[in-house]
């Protein structure tokens, strides 16, 4: 027999979690916010269904973030905002192009494509556990995200240097470089 437990006993990470997963969603802001209440509202109120034989609270967590996505999709079902931002260290024209772009290859991708970008960027989910909520293995997990990061470039290309042109963005090296890092394939457990 499982033992019951609590999914909600320690709520400051899961909510940083969830949040950060609806804003590749949904776009920063209060779009995500209202997400991220509605989705710690039906846990609250559905509390005792969870089944910890059946996943981590984080997992059973990101289910229902996923529908509150969809239904805040429904009447507009393109990407509505863009992915969230850290620090603006550097030059605020060119980090609003770049966000815009991303966000526009983004909306390109098809939905299975952004799921699996979203629970690993913005969830921070390692392969094996986007793989457990796929029900795929690992390999097969860090297989598919590779491929929808490969898509994603498809659509943009990062440029260090001084020439940019159609379909190219041109950024400041240090944040092509971290953009690299985070789209290099890199599927393990760090960034």
């Amino acid at each position: 027999m499982f033992r019951r437990s609590d999914p909600l006993a320690h709520p400051e990470v899961l909510i940083r979690r969830i949040y950060a997963y609806v804003a590749y969603r949904l776009g920063d802001g209060q779009d995500a916010e209202d997400v991220t209440s509605e989705t710690f509202a039906r846990a609250l109120r559905y509390r005792e269904s969870y089944d910890r034989s059946k996943g981590e609270p984080i997992s059973w967590l990101l289910g229902i973030a996923r529908r509150c996505v969809d239904t805040a999709l429904t009447p507009a079902p393109e990407i509505l905002g863009e992915a969230p931002e850290g620090v603006d260290e550097g030059d605020l024209e060119q980090r609003a192009v770049l966000r815009l772009t991303l966000a526009d290859a983004l909306a390109k991708l098809s939905r299975r494509d952004r799921e699996l970008i979203a629970l690993r960027f913005g969830a921070d989910l390692t392969a094996a556990q986007i793989g457990e909520r796929f029900g795929i293995s690992t390999n097969a997990a860090e297989v598919a995200l590779h491929r929808a990061l490969d898509r994603l470039r498809l659509h943009v290309e990062f440029v260090d240097g001084e020439e940019s042109g159609p379909g190219r963005v041109r950024v400041p090296a240090p944040i092509s470089v971290s953009l690299a890092e985070r789209t290099s394939g890199s599927t393990g457990e760090a960034t």
